[in-house]
């Protein structure tokens, strides 16, 4: 596998130590006086490489909401607060809010075995759970489809899973054993739900999700989609030797997007900060599912050693931590870098879209975060 796509790969969320600094900031006692939106556009201003959006909010308010930079270097077409980002890994958890659903419903349960739904795997033992929680030990079907696939054809779930029969590459671990970040087991949630509903991932997300949260500008789109959406942000990679941000799509190494362009549930949807703080609203009520079902998404695994792992449904989780339970995902392609941070007991909100792979984004959510803690609880003098 290229370097690059290993580095983009790995890079679908922040080490669990500096997520702890930076959610204890979000959610813990005030420590200023200043005005947020100043606080926020003084942060921007330490980071002038910065491109994006960022929308903070509480009790679903928007604090502060504003689009920095470009959506289109070559044109200086300036990014606005209605532009449309890849969300990358961000995207996993409207795959398990899909699963949940179904579970409801009685379609599935998290304790069916992988084989129920997609047969012919060499994988044994795994169930939806593990899926859910990354602690399946499946290999990585990017290795698999970056040594075997023809790269002239675009693959899917199908192909993907195809593939892995085929190529049968070894399992990990046994499965409840680790926690290991996999993608792979997205892909197959994905083709779960298709197979338990009797209908397409990407419909059900669509009439399940999308539209009735009246995310108007939500959807998985196919590459050749994306270019049709004239205000979708374009990622870009910065190249010192040019000293000069670079399409990210230029790159050799980024063409697995491409490649991979119909995979369905490890990523690939498409959104804007508004659309974000919608589904984020819907969260906290009955409009999905019942808040019962969503409490399991946030509650962590325990492995079969007896250990926790804090990554629940398609959400990182910290609990012990000043303003409580705190959910979290990042999601990273090549020149996108994206996060959402919701702190469900004190009900803020952080939403940060970034298309230039900008090298500091670790240090402005950190920021970002202990400035959302200064207003926490003054929020309605903070305009």
């Amino acid at each position: 596998m290229p370097a690059i796509l290993k580095t983009f790969h790995k890079m679908t969320f922040m080490t669990g130590a500096m997520f702890i600094l930076l959610l204890v900031q979000a959610c813990g006692p005030p420590q200023s006086n200043r005005r947020l939106p100043d606080r926020i556009d003084s942060l921007i201003a330490a980071h002038p490489a910065f491109n994006g959006i960022i929308l903070a909010a509480e009790n679903g308010k928007p604090l502060f909401h504003k689009a920095i930079g470009f959506r289109d270097y070559e044109s200086r077409t300036p990014l606005d607060t209605a532009t449309l980002f890849e969300l990358a890994s961000v995207s996993k958890q409207f795959t398990t809010m899909v699963i949940m659903m179904l579970k409801e419903e009685g379609k599935l349960s998290y304790d069916d075995p992988l084989e129920k739904y997609v047969p012919g795997l060499p994988y044994s033992g795994i169930t939806i759970r593990h899926l859910l929680h990354h602690t399946s030990g499946l290999p990585d079907y990017m290795a698999v489809m970056d040594a075997h696939w023809d790269k002239s054809k675009v693959a899917g779930n199908q192909e993907i899973i195809q593939y892995l029969r085929d190529y049968h590459p070894d399992k990990k671990f046994i499965p409840g054993s680790k926690y290991e970040y996999s993608n792979t087991g997205y892909v197959l949630l994905a083709s779960i739900a298709e197979n338990a509903s009797g209908k397409n991932f990407i419909a059900l997300c669509r009439d399940r999700i999308f539209h009735p949260l009246g995310m108007t500008s939500t959807d998985i789109r196919s590459p050749e989609e994306k270019k049709a959406v004239t205000n979708f942000a374009r990622g870009y990679i910065f190249v010192p030797e040019k000293n000069r941000y670079i399409s990210a799509d230029s790159f050799p190494s980024s063409n697995y997007i491409v490649w991979l362009g119909n995979r369905k549930g490890p990523g690939r949807i498409s959104s804007t900060t508004t659309d974000l703080l919608l589904w984020d609203r819907a969260l906290y009520s009955n409009q999905l599912i019942s808040q019962e079902t969503l409490r399991e998404a946030y509650t962590p695994y325990k492995l079969n050693n007896d250990s926790i792992s804090s990554y629940g449904f398609g959400w990182n989780i910290k609990s012990a931590i000043p303003g409580g339970k705190t959910v979290y995902h990042t999601g990273s392609n090549p020149g996108y870098a994206t996060i959402i941070i919701r702190c469900l007991d004190s009900d803020k909100t952080i939403i940060r879209l970034c298309n230039n792979n900008y090298k500091g984004i670790s240090e402005i959510d950190k920021a970002l975060s202990s400035i959302m803690n200064i207003d926490r609880q003054r929020s309605g003098n903070s305009q």
